[in-house]
């Protein structure tokens, strides 16, 4: 996973030196948090192609797409998304600002440059990686209470409007005080309200060894 650098005296081999970016510990868990999420993780990267295999392997990731130029980082956006539908790309550096943009949803490094920032959808502002499964696990839990509020609140209205308008008087003699019927529909908007504000303590999932 070294890129090496050879060094000559006269024509000569003299030294190799090889030459390689850490790896954060952050991100073997970000990329095992992504899989447990069900995604699948690929790599788009301009360095050399047995470099990044090497990499790709100590993290599994899926999918190398390797020597590729800023342009070729728009192509291979565009062929993931014809291949697998919706993408979503994490960069930082002026190199990604295309392909953050061509990404259904462009994920900057809030540690980058300014021109990818300004690329992307979303900015994560600590230099970790694991902050894009936190971030896809939070809006999976958002649009969940979305649907929620929306199932609660057209079947709370669904009941009780009819009875607000006397649908129960004929057969049962009964009818909603005015009163009644208006704090019955604040009460909803409570429930709705409610159960965002549940959102404040939403928990990081886990990551499965």
């Amino acid at each position: 996973g070294k890129t090496p650098l050879y060094v000559a005296i006269d024509q000569k081999l003299a030294a190799i030196i090889a030459v390689a970016d850490p790896i954060k510990d952050t991100t073997y868990t970000a990329i095992a948090g992504l899989h447990q999420l069900g995604l699948k993780v690929a790599m788009i990267t301009g360095d050399n192609r047995h470099t990044a295999q090497a990499i790709a392997a100590k993290l599994h990731i899926d999918q190398v797409v390797a020597e590729v130029l800023p342009d070729g980082k728009v192509d291979a956006i565009r062929q993931l998304q014809q291949q697998y539908g919706r993408v979503a790309f994490v960069g930082d550096g002026i190199n990604d600002a295309p392909a953050l943009a061509q990404a259904d949803v462009g994920l900057a490094i809030g540690t980058g440059t300014d021109v990818a920032i300004e690329a992307a959808d979303v900015v994560l502002m600590s230099g970790s990686l694991q902050g894009v499964p936190n971030a896809i696990a939070l809006s999976k839990a958002t649009i969940k209470n979305i649907r929620q509020n929306l199932f609660w609140a057209f079947f709370y209205n669904v009941a009780l409007i009819p009875i607000a308008a006397g649908v129960l008087y004929p057969a049962f003699d009964i009818l909603l005080s005015p009163i009644f019927a208006a704090g019955a529909m604040a009460l909803s908007s409570v429930f709705v309200l409610g159960n965002a504000l549940r959102l404040k303590y939403f928990q990081v999932p886990a990551i499965k060894a």
